[in-house]
């Protein structure tokens, strides 16, 4: 089985292995985390931390950024381009739980969390989280390095721009544009 390293290795990174190891499609090699090494996470060893992915990716082609993302995306963009510039290979995960439509499409390194509904013609970006219970309806454009969190609806044709984060069980109106960066709190409504 393909072996992937996970980058981040708090309570996000939790969540990510409940799910790859429900998919099944890698085994965890371990992850990299500058706060815990030495130590493990869920069972899995702690590989170093980011400045051993240099040389981790002699033995590893497959990385996911496990790192959480609620006040700003610069730490998961950060490291999302410093693993391209490495070469890694960032799959997109899909829990078994989640439901992807067949003319939706996915990025690389984004990861559909337990319970999700991505609809239609959605397309999703790269490095994104789509978290527990989101929803994104038809034709919706998710760009990267986006996290719609838990319970949050994004409705039809609306497009959320680059590195914003959705709060949990807030809910985006259809056909609006969400701009660059921003945040949703939780709980509220947007309908710019």
């Amino acid at each position: 089985m393909k072996k992937i390293i996970l980058i981040g290795g708090g309570g996000h990174c939790a969540s990510c292995i409940d799910v790859i190891e429900q998919e099944g499609n890698f085994e965890i090699a371990g992850v990299v985390d500058n706060n815990f090494v030495g130590g493990e996470v869920y069972g899995y060893p702690i590989l170093g931390g980011d400045t051993s992915l240099i040389d981790l990716r002699s033995t590893y082609e497959f990385a996911l950024i496990t790192v959480g993302q609620i006040k700003t995306p610069e730490a998961r963009i950060h490291l999302f381009d410093t693993c391209r510039a490495l070469g890694y290979f960032m799959p997109t995960i899909v829990s078994p739980r989640a439901y992807v439509s067949r003319s939706a499409s996915v990025g690389n390194g984004t990861i559909i969390m337990h319970d999700a509904l991505i609809n239609s013609r959605s397309v999703l970006g790269e490095n994104c989280i789509i978290n527990t219970k989101s929803l994104i309806e038809h034709d919706v454009i998710v760009k990267n390095h986006c996290h719609i969190s838990t319970a949050a609806v994004i409705n039809g044709g609306s497009v959320i721009e680059s590195g914003t984060f959705v709060g949990s069980n807030s809910v985006v109106k259809e056909a609006v544009v969400v701009g660059e960066k921003s945040f949703i709190k939780a709980g509220s409504i947007f309908i710019n």
